[in-house]
């Protein structure tokens, strides 16, 4: 993960830019000849990832390298990319996607096919390690996977789900927020809404004892009363998080880096990462009141206990509450006022019952994807809202400039910097701030100022 563990939480400003980090990280981990290095990129250009290959290559590991577009253009384009294509050394699974629903959004089409790829890989491997016939798999979960398709799309469901993004999209046009519970799908939800920082520009989770930052529109608890507990439970295993010294961060970035790579390294330790109270300990930093929402994500074989036991708490306190649970049969559900929502999955013998898993994403984009175009932070379907917080960014920023504002690539880029430049004190301070690639068109294409841009973007998503 570029940033270690603490990206799961918030994306690190720029780090997935330096190849040298992923090499470092992969060195961390002490990988071996022993050991296989998945690389996963959807773009299949990001400097960290072809880092993690290249160290992989370098130690004697097996190292595949999995990405989401076609192998003439990275090799016509972009350079890095070239050399890991056609290097043999490195397994290529090649899963050119097309283009995203949201224009530029990999976290939807590009990165569920991954997941259904390594699970299925991963379904295969442990079958063969317990001595199951893994052969099938492939075929079996393909079929599974286009059955819970059909039924994601079912007007039963829809209908269901339609229900949560209204109500999401309430609570934050409101201004208020929502509490989402979950334990066993704890990873997935929290993946989802970390996403949505630098994909629509909402406030990114906060720290429990940060009074200045804004207010995260999302956060998640698990069941687990401290912190620390909770981490573990979601990671099953202890937080790796980057704890980079000074003399080894010396040896990754010029002299003119170190300061700023020197600052990023100490936010996204193990201690920063505990600052981010999930567990019950965080409740009291976190009380919902009239306005607010909560909601609980679970499995069928999950006691349903403890969710509604906090979803009735949030109905007390004046807030919306509602259940999601996802599986082959309902919940044994004790009477209870709370809306429930059921989405049926495929029955499946797999170990590691991975076609749930991508249903539990599935649903998670869905909602939050739909929440975010009805509170207008796209335009069209590009997505405006999109925080140019690396190399790869600001330039899919720039490019979404050019075509809304059309402008050429040069302009367009000197506009964006020239936004970012007006919006980055809020930025660096965790403060709401607007659009920057909303700002830039509206600028370019009615000549406004940086503050009558802010002011009739906001007037306009009201």
């Amino acid at each position: 993960m570029a940033g270690g563990d603490y990206a799961l939480i918030k994306s690190v400003e720029g780090f997935e830019d330096f190849t040298a980090f992923g090499k470092k990280q992969i060195v961390d981990l002490e990988v071996s000849p022993k050991d296989v290095v998945f690389a996963i990129t959807e773009g299949g250009e990001t400097s960290f990832v072809i880092g993690t290959a290249w160290q992989g290559v370098e130690v004697g590991a097996k190292v595949y390298f999995i990405y989401n577009n076609p192998d003439e253009i990275l090799c016509e384009h972009v350079e890095r990319s070239r050399e890991v294509i056609q290097d043999s050394r490195i397994k290529k699974i090649n899963l050119t996607t097309g283009p995203m629903a949201i224009t530029g959004s990999t976290r939807m089409q590009a990165t569920s096919i991954q997941l259904c790829v390594m699970l299925t890989v991963l379904e295969m491997v442990v079958r063969d390690l317990v001595g199951v016939e893994s052969a099938s798999i492939p075929k079996i979960f393909l079929e599974k996977l286009v059955a819970l398709h059909a039924t994601l799309k079912s007007p039963e469901v829809l209908v269901q789900l339609a229900k949560f993004v209204a109500r999401e999209e309430s609570v934050y046009r409101s201004g208020h927020k929502n509490n989402y519970f979950a334990d066993r799908f704890g990873i997935d939800v929290l993946t989802d809404t970390t996403e949505r920082s630098p994909t629509f520009c909402t406030p990114p989770f906060r720290k429990f004892d940060d009074k200045t930052a804004t207010e995260s529109w999302a956060f998640l608890f698990s069941s687990q009363k401290e912190t620390a507990a909770a981490w573990q439970s979601i990671l099953k295993r202890e937080p790796r998080c980057v704890e980079w010294s000074e003399n080894e961060i010396r040896a990754l970035v010029a002299e003119d880096r170190f300061s700023r790579t020197l600052e990023t390294v100490r936010k996204i330790s193990r201690a920063e990462l505990m600052r981010f109270k999930i567990g019950l300990d965080g409740l009291p930093q976190r009380l919902l009141k009239n306005g607010d929402s909560a909601i609980a994500i679970i499995a069928e074989n999950e006691s349903p206990s403890f969710f509604q036991v906090q979803l009735e708490v949030a109905q007390k306190s004046g807030a919306k509450a509602g259940l999601i649970c996802l599986g082959k049969s309902q919940i044994a559900n004790r009477k209870s006022e709370i809306e429930t929502t059921f989405v049926p999955v495929p029955q499946t013998d797999f170990l590691l019952d991975g076609l749930t898993r991508v249903a539990v994403k599935l649903v998670m984009n869905a909602i939050s994807t739909c929440t975010m175009v009805r509170l207008g932070r796209v335009m069209g379907n590009y997505m405006i809202y999109v925080m140019p917080s690396n190399l790869k960014l600001i330039d899919r920023a720039t490019r979404y400039i050019s075509k809304l504002a059309d402008l050429n690539y040069e302009r367009a880029n000197e506009l964006l910097f020239e936004v970012i430049e007006y919006v980055e004190p809020r930025m660096k301070s965790d403060q709401a701030y607007p659009a920057v690639v909303g700002m830039a068109v509206l600028r370019a294409r009615e000549n406004l100022t940086n503050e009558a841009a802010e002011k009739k973007l906001s007037a306009a998503n009201a």
